[in-house]
């Protein structure tokens, strides 16, 4: 059994892993490059780039591309899906906080001591 590289491992698990080319990335989405480089344009993802100046995709950038993707298919300009989506991940980022808030203000408080 071959062992693999922890370091390595850890990578292909990292949903912020830049592991795709522009090709690779428009291929998996059904997407044309200069899709993915509208996206750019509009700042909903910036690829990282390669030692060689190659853009570069992470998975979660990926999931981005598609429900951008979905919702211009759906007739929503470009622009103003790039800001659904952002706003979408605002809220959901807002929801999360304020549940853990609330959750911390709820639990039992220790008795302070004298």
């Amino acid at each position: 059994m071959e062992v693999v590289n922890p370091a390595l491992s850890d990578k292909f698990d990292d949903d912020d892993y830049p592991a795709y080319t522009m090709g690779r990335a428009a291929e998996i989405l059904g997407v044309t490059a200069a899709f993915l480089r509208s996206l750019g344009t509009a700042n909903l993802i910036v690829p990282l780039r390669s030692a060689g100046g190659h853009r570069r995709y992470s998975r979660y950038q990926l999931r981005l591309a598609a429900r951008a993707r979905q919702l211009v298919d759906q007739g929503t300009p470009l622009e103003a899906a790039c800001r659904i989506i952002v706003l979408e991940d605002q809220l959901d980022e807002a929801l999360r906080l304020n549940a853990e808030l609330q959750q911390r203000h709820q639990a039992p408080q220790k008795p302070a001591s004298s």
